[in-house]
């Protein structure tokens, strides 16, 4: 029923109209993507302006976090029941008017309430809107229109650290939350007259189990990633979230199975296209994130950029993702997803190989020139897995099948961060170890001699003299250690990767040709 009404939409909207509301989706989630990645680069400058702490504004971020993800897989259920233009329409609404919140938060305390609001409200912008192209879209075209989609998750996180770190030195933190508000208002209004509502099942009973359990279970796994490097991997606190989240979800895997309909559909795991879809692009997006939480690292603790020189240095990357996301789809419609998903892996596996070469010296023009290859092998890749294993589904379990997927890239994602974190610090420590153990005794006795000589001429004394001379030496070496830690880093996640090319295998299939398509849409109908 699903199909037969989605490809009647298609025939009487025509191509025009079908672009158009790919461009309402669109706007909608570049909404939500580039609010959040505008906040990350004012902490600091929002710690100050509260007078609060870093620890309680970090919650600013991960409350947000939190409350975007537990909401992912009720999002498939809300669209089922209620229709999924109102739901998003209502969701990009929301979201806008906390914004609105958030630009005249008091208080620190006010802000991370208004923060998860605004996460409650945006969490359900991704899988459904992502879900609403497969049903204007028809399935020959469905790689070229995820691609232009891709563009949002693309560019957002480019303009983000730039743009926030312009409107913080130039303007003031308020307009880091109204600067999206008329975009907001705007994408609202197109999607009310551009998008048409999916058809509803209003007398579907929503599954609040198993709604309690998915809050329970992914907001403490989430939470336990996100903050077991601060509080220590083996702490009480840390080690709690993780017994409940094991727990709850494995009740939540059960009741979810033994339901009719659940609120997130496992047994299209069954579907093995899909299953290693889901796998693939995860460890893809776990490839990626090394560079996306290494980067700025490396640029500004390393290299002395500030946080809007380091966006500026880092956007062409992102540029490169965003250009070439539709020609992958593009490509992918014609060639399917084995040929152009290989050139990209095996260009993003070779270029994050690459980055084992940094040195604290290293080139800005070099390293633009591999970051700039590395996303052009990511917009290659990362939307055409995740496109042929949607493909893979029944029209009617698109809404299922996106707010899964979502749900476990998000995990992904948080798992991803918390493993380059733990990996990039033992490294750091290692290669600390590893530096003093080898450090030749006469040239380090030279050097705090002269160092200690140019504080004396200074006129410090020669007790602190001394002192001043060992801490530089020692940020020397801790400074080498962390560029050597961040090297071993980029090597390990570029196993993920490499190992994603393999998986291929089971992935490609050659696309339909666009007459069959034709042909067996007219048997449909």
């Amino acid at each position: 029923m699903a199909e037969a009404v989605a490809q009647q939409q298609e025939k009487n909207s025509g191509s025009g109209g079908m672009w158009l509301s790919l461009l309402a989706i669109l706007m909608g989630t570049f909404v939500a993507i580039l609010n959040n990645s505008l906040i990350t680069v004012a902490l600091p400058a929002l710690v100050n302006i509260f007078g609060s702490t870093t620890e309680t504004m970090q919650w600013v971020m991960t409350g947000y976090m939190l409350a975007n993800a537990v909401m992912i897989p009720m999002s498939g259920a809300f669209s089922v029941k209620f229709g999924s233009k109102r739901v998003f329409v209502l969701s990009l609404a929301a979201f806008t008017f906390c914004s609105v919140l958030c630009s005249i938060a008091w208080s620190d305390t006010a802000l991370i309430v208004f923060r998860v609001l605004q996460g409650i409200s945006g969490g359900m912008i991704m899988p459904i809107g992502m879900a609403m192209i497969y049903m204007i879209v028809p399935r020959e075209k469905i790689g070229m229109a995820l691609g232009v989609f891709g563009i949002a998750s693309m560019t957002a996180p480019a303009l983000g650290p730039t743009l926030g770190g312009y409107l913080i030195e130039y303007f003031n933190w308020h307009f880091l939350f109204l600067i999206g508000v008329p975009v907001g208002v705007f994408a609202v209004v197109i999607c009310m007259a551009l998008l048409k509502e999916t058809p509803r099942q209003p007398d579907l009973p929503f599954d609040y189990a198993g709604a309690a359990l998915s809050i329970v279970g992914f907001g403490a796994l989430l939470l336990a990633f996100s903050k077991g490097q601060s509080e220590g991997w083996d702490s009480f606190f840390i080690v709690s979230l993780f017994f409940v989240a094991i727990f709850s979800l494995l009740l939540f895997v059960w009741v979810e199975l033994g339901k009719e309909q659940p609120l997130l559909d496992l047994r299209l795991l069954k579907i093995p296209v899909f299953s290693i879809s889901i796998l693939t692009s995860g460890f893809v997006m776990m490839g990626m994130m090394g560079g996306v939480f290494l980067m700025p690292i490396f640029l500004q603790n390393i290299q002395g950029l500030t946080a809007m020189e380091s966006g500026i240095l880092l956007m062409p990357q992102s540029i490169a993702m965003a250009v070439m996301m539709p020609i992958s789809g593009k490509l992918m419609d014609k060639y399917g997803v084995g040929p152009i998903g290989f050139v990209g892996l095996v260009v993003m596996t070779v270029t994050t190989l690459e980055l084992y070469n940094l040195a604290s010296d290293t080139p800005h023009e070099w390293l633009d020139m591999i970051l700039t290859i590395r996303g052009l092998g990511i917009g290659l890749c990362m939307m055409t897995l995740s496109t042929v294993g949607m493909n893979a589904l029944p029209r009617q379990s698109i809404s299922n099948g996106s707010s899964l997927s979502n749900v476990l890239r998000q995990v992904m994602s948080s798992f991803a961060i918390a493993l380059i974190t733990v990996v990039m610090q033992e490294r750091q420590i290692f290669h600390l170890a590893s530096i003093s153990d080898n450090l030749n005794a006469e040239m380090a006795t030279s050097l705090l001699a002269n160092l200690s000589g140019l504080y004396l001429q200074a006129g410090v004394d020669s007790a602190s003299g001394t002192a001043g001379a060992t801490s530089i030496l020692y940020g020397i070496m801790a400074k080498e250690a962390m560029v050597r830690g961040i090297a071993d880093t980029f090597l390990i996640s570029a196993i993920p990767i490499a190992f994603s090319i393999f998986l291929l295998y089971f992935l490609h299939k050659k696309p339909e040709k666009a007459n069959e398509a034709g042909n067996e849409q007219k048997t449909a109908a």
